[in-house]
């Protein structure tokens, strides 16, 4: 018999629920503030296998990013910031070309290595960008920042988001496939 499946709930102005299931295994429904816990409840239980199936593909990358990073020294302070100043100088053409054919304008660009996120846009119009996208085949980081800049004229994930982003990239999805399917592995790139 399963046991039922814990998980943690993050209410907030979204319209739908949906559930994530994080590299470490955790899982995670997103919900719209007004949301009852038995509705939430009962869509988790509908969606079980779901969930089952990429706990097992969690544990499963969990392990082999184990067994790739065994041996090998941790990251230095000198090389991570040497990938950091590479990703900002990437990452500023590619925003700097794709924003003239988008036809948006940006603030500043920020190089972090967040661990839930490829790229994000403030309402101010800052782009953040994770360095370790610089081992993504170039269609992915192509991808990720005329995303966030799609972001400049939607600031969401509507049909008119995606017709910016299919605008300039006919073959975004599979980007965002490799992105989704891959991404994992630029964690165990160094």
């Amino acid at each position: 018999m399963r046991h039922p499946v814990e998980y943690e709930v993050i209410y907030s102005n979204r319209k739908t629920v949906a559930i994530q299931v994080t590299r470490e295994g955790k899982v995670r429904v997103r919900a719209p503030r007004r949301c009852s816990r038995s509705f939430i409840d009962t869509f988790v239980t509908g969606h079980e296998d779901w969930i089952q199936k990429h706990l097992e593909q969690a544990q499963e990358q969990k392990k082999r990013s184990e067994e790739a990073r065994a041996g090998r020294p941790p990251l230095s302070e000198a090389a991570r910031n040497r990938y950091i100043r590479t990703a900002r100088d990437i990452f500023s053409r590619k925003a700097a070309y794709y924003a003239r054919l988008i036809g948006v304008t940006y603030g500043r660009i920020t190089i972090r290595e967040q661990k839930t996120r490829w790229g994000s846009c403030s309402s101010k119009g800052n782009l953040n960008f994770n360095w370790r996208l610089i081992f993504a085949p170039e269609e992915v980081l192509d991808y990720v920042v005329v995303h966030e800049l799609a972001h400049r004229k939607e600031m969401n994930h509507s049909p008119a988001f995606y017709t910016v982003v299919e605008s300039v990239l006919p073959d975004y999805r599979k980007a965002r496939k490799w992105l989704k399917d891959n991404g994992q592995t630029l964690w165990d790139a160094v």
